[in-house]
């Protein structure tokens, strides 16, 4: 009588975890501890276990792993994850899932070599970028990934000779949204809080968004007043304007968490939202839902976003060509401005 084949399910039972867990081993997968892996690569061999070649893909030559590398970002709490991420990485998670693949993810450090540590090392097959703190040192790091011949994609801004692949929000249409809506609110003297420099480009595009359709409807658009992507930030730019005694009846912010800080500074001196101050934010984070008066933000499609990274990324591993493309983003009305609520998503 022929012997049977062991399986995987043998191998399983053998070493005490799930099937699952021998597949991503044998695989190699960074996601199974060193002892784990050792331990169910030799119960393999007492078994004489083979994979079935034909039932392996191209794939088996690779670890099936993709990395998720968050920029460490100051935010409202101890996660030190901007909350607009939080959303991203659910949808990515998810999308890599669906796709057959494990994902692990771990913070950047801009003096690591990513190549090294994650695609070379076979730890993962490609990378995805979120975040990236100051533009202007971030780059170097991109133009380093792409001479090594690195599997990578952005998110972020598309910005003109920039290596690599990049997914992002169409940051000037979100500005031009924010503005279109403060002038059909008949809010004539706007002000804008964030950082609109080189240094970040995404706030950059918003602020020029807003303004270019400010010019266009004959208003002076505003001097930005300077702020991180915090919340205590954005508290303390409107300490500085409502100090400066600039005259304004309606705020963009580049962020939630900047509008969510500015509108307590509001609060704090008795100003009104949205009765004296209509108030924007950008990112339709989650707790813009929950703040009073609920914010109006321009919304960014992070379920959307989040499977068209991982969809891009596969296929660059696979050799395949993809474009640098733009989500476009929507305008979600909340209690903030004054006006019905609605969402033109």
């Amino acid at each position: 009588m022929k012997a049977r084949k062991a399986t995987s399910v043998d191998i399983a039972y053998m070493a005490g975890v799930s099937q699952s867990t021998v597949s991503r081993a044998l695989r190699n997968s960074p996601l199974v501890n060193p002892e784990t892996r050792a331990k169910v690569h030799e119960i393999a061999k007492q078994l004489n276990y083979k994979v079935d070649k034909n039932a392996a893909s191209l794939r088996t030559q690779q670890s099936q792993t993709l990395a998720l590398l968050l920029f460490e970002d100051r935010a409202t709490d101890d996660s030190m994850i901007n909350p607009f991420f939080l959303s991203m990485l659910g949808n990515i998670t998810r999308a890599a899932a669906n796709a057959g693949y494990d994902l692990l993810v771990s913070f950047q450090q801009l003096s690591e070599d990513w190549h090294s540590e994650y695609e070379v090392a076979s730890r993962a097959d490609g990378l995805i970028l979120l975040g990236y703190g100051d533009y202007i040192t971030y780059q170097p790091k991109l133009e380093v990934l792409a001479q090594e011949g690195a599997h990578f994609i952005i998110w972020g801004p598309i910005v003109q000779g920039q290596p690599g692949h990049s997914l992002g929000c169409d940051n000037y249409l979100g500005g031009t949204i924010a503005a279109n809506h403060l002038i059909e609110l008949g809010r004539r003297k706007p002000v804008f809080i964030g950082d609109a420099s080189e240094h970040c480009p995404e706030f950059l595009l918003r602020y020029e968004g807003f303004c270019d359709t400010l010019k266009k409807a004959g208003i002076d658009p505003p001097a930005p007043q300077f702020a991180l992507n915090e919340e205590q930030a954005g508290y303390q730019a409107m300490q500085g304007l409502l100090e400066s005694k600039v005259d304004f009846d309606s705020l963009f912010t580049a962020s939630d968490l900047m509008a969510i800080g500015a509108m307590k500074a509001l609060k704090q001196k008795g100003i009104k939202v949205p009765e004296q101050i209509s108030v924007i934010g950008f990112d339709d984070i989650m707790a813009s839902q929950y703040v009073n008066p609920a914010l109006t933000t321009v919304h960014q499609d992070t379920q959307r976003s989040g499977e068209i990274l991982v969809q891009n990324l596969i296929a660059l591993i696979r050799g395949e060509e993809v474009d640098s493309q733009l989500i476009r983003p929507s305008l979600v009305v909340r209690d903030s401005c004054g006006a019905k609520r609605y969402s033109n998503g």
